[in-house]
């Protein structure tokens, strides 16, 4: 028994020390902390219970009989955070450079396999070179492996993926099925072909950061929903995020308690919009001062800044918000905002996440650009992804909703439950001047008489009143109810039984 136990110790300060002092150290001097070091900080204090900390991989080629270390370069297991269940797995850079072999692969997929089966979350925290080299296709076969479970775990239980370092090759495309990707700036990246081989096809010159940083993620490709200043920011920031999520499709949202009155009444919001239906506020604004304490959790900040989406609370429960954003191309749609609201959509639909949205909106962009670029299709993953979604819809009409953005923006013809309107709501095919001058193209020369039609289209359509006149507007609320408000459509709501006749799966315009 005391030579079992002397093993056993060997073993677990082994697989603690990773790839040795050397390579611990090496990693913090890049800013870096170790796999072990950022489950600490993630999960609560003495929650983790570590699985498979003794397998080695088994290859023998290369050399690498001789060169096994204990866990095989990826941390594994359990633990809670804010006292709720998650699984994780750290990949340790120390260890192979964090290179995936086929027991590491095997460590990833035993994690999510017992995710799904009970119902939690999974984490990854990624930092790894890419396939092991010397294994060959049986590390490719493991990519495949922790694939499948990404796709099996899709709209079961939540995933997200933390880039903390390196993620090459086919190992971006785990972290692209997850539901959610955080970066970390100057210290993480992601790309399908290096610098190098771009530079040898294309002969195009980029560094790492340019091709696949945090911030060209963030703010260019949308591939990540946020980056972070560092690996403390990071871990601490999901943990704040892990809290707006429900646990799986099984689960309500997660509530708690809250000092912040459901029947607040906000004066503020009755100058927000401005007089001139043509000068920009900002839709920011009116989110944080509708949801519970003003904790409005927004992701994608720096991609289509056009559209918002985010996680907040009402009256202590997790909601999704999506909202036009007057103050960037004047909250017209177009290809990036319409994927990144509609990927947001589907996931709150997956997960029984009410959907609140803000709608100011007066059309499509127009141009070449977008045309040639698919605005037909993208646009319709939006319209696709409200109309598809059973989960509780409120909209609110703040200014402008024109044409088909008006219908695409969770609008009652979309099956939204609750619609309001706010006086200062117009709502119309077009906006006046353009319809004026198609109605009375043979005016166009008279300014006079063109402005007199201006404004009787605007007193007779641009207003909430016709579409509160066919039932497609609930009410028309001031501006200063509209959190308590919202409030009531959501409690009247948390009965809602709805679903889609069945089909093997749905096939969205991708």
């Amino acid at each position: 028994m005391q030579e079992i136990l002397r093993q056993l110790e060997e073993k677990r300060a082994a697989a603690r020390a990773g790839g040795g002092t050397r390579r611990i150290e090496a990693q913090h001097a890049k800013g870096r902390l170790t796999a072990r070091e950022r489950i600490e900080l993630l999960l609560d204090p003495d929650s983790f219970e570590e699985w498979d900390m003794f397998v080695e991989h088994r290859s023998s080629d290369f050399g690498m009989a001789e060169q096994k270390i204990p866990g095989d370069g990826v941390v594994t297991g359990h633990g809670t955070i804010n006292g709720r269940l998650v699984f994780v797995f750290s990949q340790d850079f120390t260890v192979f450079g964090g290179s995936l072999s086929e027991a590491h692969a095997e460590k990833i997929c035993k994690v999510m396999d017992q995710a799904v089966k009970v119902g939690a979350p999974v984490i990854g925290l990624n930092d790894s070179g890419g396939a092991r080299i010397q294994e060959g296709v049986a590390s490719l076969a493991g990519y495949a492996e922790v694939f499948q479970r990404n796709i099996t775990a899709s709209g079961v239980v939540p995933q997200i993926s933390l880039i903390m370092g390196p993620c090459a090759g086919g190992a971006v495309y785990s972290p692209a099925m997850t539901d959610f990707i955080f970066m970390v700036k100057d210290s993480s990246y992601m790309f399908v072909t290096g610098p190098d081989v771009v530079k040898t096809v294309t002969h195009e010159t980029v560094t790492h950061e340019q091709l696949g940083g945090a911030m060209t993620h963030a703010a260019k490709s949308g591939v990540a929903d946020l980056a972070f200043e560092n690996d403390v920011d990071a871990l601490l920031q999901l943990r704040r995020f892990f809290d707006f999520l429900p646990e799986s499709n099984r689960n309500g949202v997660p509530v708690r308690p809250t000092t912040d009155s459901a029947e607040r009444i906000e004066d503020s919001l009755d100058t927000l919009v401005p007089a001139n239906p043509n000068k920009p506020y900002d839709m920011r604004e009116l989110i944080r001062k509708v949801v519970d304490e003003g904790d409005f959790f927004e992701l994608q900040p720096d991609f289509a800044k056009n559209i918002l989406i985010g996680f907040g609370r009402m009256d202590g429960a997790t909601v999704g918000i999506v909202a036009n954003q007057p103050m960037v191309l004047a909250g017209c749609l177009d290809i990036d905002s319409s994927r990144k609201a509609a990927r947001f959509v589907r996931f709150c639909d997956c997960f029984n996440i009410p959907i609140l949205t803000f709608v100011d909106v007066p059309g499509f962009l127009p141009g070449t650009a977008q045309e040639y670029g698919g605005i037909i299709k993208h646009g319709a993953k939006l319209l696709y992804a409200y109309g598809e979604a059973t989960v509780p819809k409120v909209t609110v009409i703040t200014r402008k909703a024109y044409g088909g953005a008006y219908d695409v923006m969770s609008s009652k013809h979309l099956r939204g439950d609750v619609n309001y309107a706010w006086p200062t709501a117009e709502i119309a095919v077009m906006g006046p001047k353009g319809a004026v001058e198609i109605i009375f193209r043979a005016d166009i020369g008279d300014a006079g008489k063109i402005a007199q039609r201006t404004e009787e289209y605007r007193a007779k359509f641009a207003t909430p009143f016709v579409a509160g006149s066919r039932g497609f507007i609930d009410d028309v609320i001031m501006p200063h109810s509209t959190r308590r408000r919202i409030c009531r459509a959501l409690a009247m709501l948390k009965g809602k039984k709805l679903e889609n006749p069945w089909k093997k799966h749905d096939n969205i315009p991708l």
